[in-house]
């Protein structure tokens, strides 16, 4: 649609449409709509929507938009109506500076399909810059011998605005002596004429104002003050060859090149014929150094770098001034013209559409939209383009002129190729050719079709108890061969089967499982439980592994004798054997294993014919008693101590009572209150013939017992630790009475058969690798040899 426009004329207007239709109608694809400069914010442009035959309706779900190719955000499309309109007020000089076309193209994208529309809005100029003039004044030494008629340029105005906007037009102030003259010849010449003959003695200084109108409605003006000094004699100007020059010089001419060379001429004598060369300005003004002239040859040499794309054509205005007592000048024009050279390689901008890219996208759908533009003209802009390598499963569609979108023809598999590294070439068609590449990196983005997995289906964790609160213990790690959100594994326990809240907790992202309180071997042998893991994506899978926590026993429990105090009373009748047992101490260690297993010593071992069992606690005698003896009391202080690295112990008081024959009867009938673990002595014949068979059955098991300890004790070693490890076989003490294993845990307290024992053997089977089967097997018959010919000889 075409918005009228102050100014125009219906017909231009009508003209516009038919162009409009025919572009339309051709299927280039392209809109075109004008709009005035300065229109404000919300300015209607055109039904955007209608024109492109798309329905209003469908505008926000395909995602409509509208990309402006470096030129700002000057236009924004209502989607609720479809209307083009005015985003910020857009300056036109600024855009396009003197451009007699200005136009702004726009993209216009939708997507479901993905489609893209060439859109380009015209900017209308208005009469909105008025004329200036390089200077607020301009002087002028004119001799008062000039003739009638004599004729004196004069700078003209410029205007930023383009059309009728910049057609200028002057007038210059009343004057009975100066008039405004315009020569219609091939340069328009600027200047004024002499109308009266000038008389200094009258008036030496004329001031002029001279104003300039530009065609617009309303017109705008500029002026500049003339000042107009009237001399004496030297009355021949120096006269130019040409009034105008015309030069052509490439825009790859190196600094120093000589431009032009200008020629003037003075019909005066002596000093007023010498003649000095100087350039009053050059346009455009901002590149009034460019171009140097020597005053004495009046050649012009270039003074720096041309650019054809900058810049393609300049004007020098050139002075020739004598040498008079009243200088007198000629002026010359050099129009200059810059010839293009293929100076510029092609540019190439990318806008991706769709990054990354989807590996289950639909065939046919547009990457990225790539446009191609080169500075230079005629052949040396026309460009080609080219993709790298050719077997990729996209290609370069061309859209329109210059534009081509990236579009995929091939099926795509991230778990083969995650990302796809193009190099896209535009060459264009100079002489030599020039050349561009770019880049492309399209990565690929994956869907969630991977579960996190552990790296075994179960992990065994050996803690020894006593741990301090909120102790790392182990670290679980789960990996998710997806990347992005579909990889970001986080975890948490399963309490389904067990409440573990109180006990044990998980790190959702580094997986590291910490005991919330202490672990007490003596109530929680074993915690059993599943870590979860699930990723991020959506929907969400899951892995779970199984974690047995072992607990570790450490010796934090000192033994304990038996009953209610630790006192012991027994009657031995004199006179005895040597060796004979007179009572025996029980005690119990609540902790297992090595912490577990008592040995028992007298605290004063040289004092007195008794002697304790180093693993038996039983009391004997070291040589035999006579009658004489009896009648004596005598207590003996024995320390039970434990076999933990931090040994701990306590003591019981045993009391002997020795009474002669003579005194049996009274003897038993005291002993009943002496203490509650005194037993009656054995019949001597019966005690030697149990020792006796003992002792042979015991030297036999003893040489059993023996290998069998050294052989454990050459496989195993001690690596029980806190924290994340795995526990190796501890097999063998002194005598190889017990052991331990990640795969069997045995706990010994106390004699086999004795009341208030604890358990003689018991046994854990955590979840190994299978790889270490046979070495486990090995231990587990260790240890239960060694258990076993323990407990018969105790």
């Amino acid at each position: 649609m075409v918005v009228p426009q102050k100014g125009y004329s219906m017909r231009r207007q009508l003209l516009q449409m038919v162009l409009l239709h025919t572009a339309w109608e051709m299927g280039s694809g392209q809109l075109h709509y004008s709009v005035l400069e300065e229109s404000k914010h919300g300015t209607f442009v055109g039904r955007i929507a209608q024109d492109l035959g798309l329905e209003v309706s469908e505008l926000v779900p395909r995602m409509f938009r509208v990309v402006s190719k470096g030129r700002g955000d000057y236009f924004e499309v209502n989607v609720q109506n479809g209307i083009l309109f005015v985003n910020s007020q857009i300056d036109r000089e600024e855009l396009c500076g003197k451009s007699p076309l200005c136009a702004i193209h726009l993209e216009v994208i939708v997507d479901k399909p993905s489609r893209v529309f060439h859109v380009e809005v015209e900017i209308t100029d208005i009469n909105d810059n008025a004329p200036f003039f390089t200077a607020r004044e301009e002087n002028f030494l004119i001799p008062e011998s000039r003739l009638v008629g004599s004729f004196f340029p004069l700078e003209g105005a410029l205007d930023s605005d383009v059309g009728m906007n910049a057609q200028l037009n002057y007038q210059l102030s009343s004057s009975e002596y100066f008039m405004l003259d315009v020569q219609k010849s091939v340069d328009n010449s600027l200047g004024f004429l002499i109308k009266k003959s000038l008389d200094r003695e009258d008036i030496p200084v004329h001031r002029l104002l001279l104003t300039a109108f530009d065609g617009g409605q309303p017109a705008l003006t500029g002026t500049i003050l003339l000042l107009i000094t009237v001399l004496d004699v030297n009355d021949n100007p120096p006269i130019f060859s040409q009034s105008v020059y015309k030069i052509q010089i490439l825009e790859n001419a190196p600094s120093g090149t000589l431009v032009a060379k200008i020629n003037a001429t003075d019909l005066d004598e002596g000093i007023n014929k010498e003649i000095s060369y100087s350039i009053r300005s050059v346009t455009p003004p901002k590149l009034n150094t460019i171009f140097n002239i020597d005053p004495n040859t009046g050649q012009i040499i270039l003074n720096g770098e041309l650019d054809y794309e900058d810049t393609n054509s300049y004007e020098i205005r050139a002075e020739a001034t004598d040498k008079g007592a009243y200088p007198m000048s000629g002026h010359c024009k050099v129009l200059i013209d810059i010839l293009d050279v293929n100076d510029n390689v092609p540019e190439m901008s990318v806008s991706f559409l769709l990054v990354p890219v989807p590996e289950d996208s639909s065939l046919g759908i547009e990457v990225a939209l790539i446009s191609i533009s080169d500075r230079d003209s005629g052949a040396n802009g026309q460009v080609n383009c080219s993709l790298w390598p050719p077997r990729v499963p996209f290609k370069l569609v061309l859209t329109f002129k210059n534009y081509y979108s990236l579009t995929l023809i091939e099926p795509l598999d991230r778990e083969q190729v995650t990302e796809y590294r193009m190099v896209v070439r535009a060459q264009d068609e100079g002489t030599p050719p020039l050349s561009s590449s770019s880049s492309l990196v399209v990565p690929i983005s994956d869907v969630n079709d991977n579960a996190p997995t552990f790296a075994q289906p179960s992990y065994t964790v050996f803690v020894k108890e006593n741990n301090p609160p909120g102790a790392h213990i182990f670290t679980v790690s789960a990996s998710d061969p997806d990347v992005a959100e579909n990889a970001l594994v986080s975890y948490w326990l399963d309490e389904k089967l067990w409440p573990l809240s109180s006990y044990i907790s998980v790190h959702s992202e580094s997986g590291k499982l910490y005991a919330l309180q202490p672990l007490d071997y003596e109530e929680l042998k074993l915690l059993e439980f599943q870590v979860r893991a699930k990723d991020a994506g959506l929907p969400s899978l899951c892995g779970n592994v199984t974690v047995q926590v072992f607990v570790v026993d450490e010796n934090d429990n000192a033994p304990a004798v038996s009953g209610p105090d630790q006192d012991i009373a027994t009657l031995v009748k004199v006179p005895v054997a040597a060796g004979l047992v007179v009572g025996k101490i029980h005690a119990l260690d609540a902790d297992s294993g090595y912490n577990a297993w008592l040995r028992y010593e007298l605290h004063d071992a040289a004092s007195g014919p008794w002697r304790v069992g180093l693993y038996s606690g039983e009391v004997s005698t070291t040589r035999a008693l006579e009658e004489a003896e009896g009648g004596n009391s005598q207590s003996l202080l024995v320390l039970v101590k434990d076999h933990g690295k931090l040994v701990l112990s306590t003591t019981a008081t045993f009391s002997v009572s020795l009474v002669a024959s003579a005194q049996a009867a009274q003897s038993d009938a005291r002993l009943s209150g002496l203490g509650r673990n005194t037993k009656p002595l054995a019949d001597n014949a019966n005690l030697y013939l149990i020792i006796a068979i003992c002792s042979v059955s015991s030297l036999f098991l003893l040489v059993i017992l023996v290998y069998v300890v050294l052989r454990c004790q050459s496989q195993a070693k001690e690596a029980m630790m806190y924290g994340p490890g795995t526990a190796t076989l501890v097999c063998a003490s002194e005598v190889g009475s017990w052991s331990y294993s990640n795969r069997h845990s045995h706990i010994l307290a106390g004699v086999s058969g004795e009341p208030g024992a604890k358990s003689d053997l018991m046994v854990f089977s955590p979840n190994v690798p299978a790889s270490a089967e046979n070495g486990k097997q090995q231990d587990l018959l260790c240890v239960m040899v060694s258990d076993a010919l323990l407990k018969f000889l105790l």
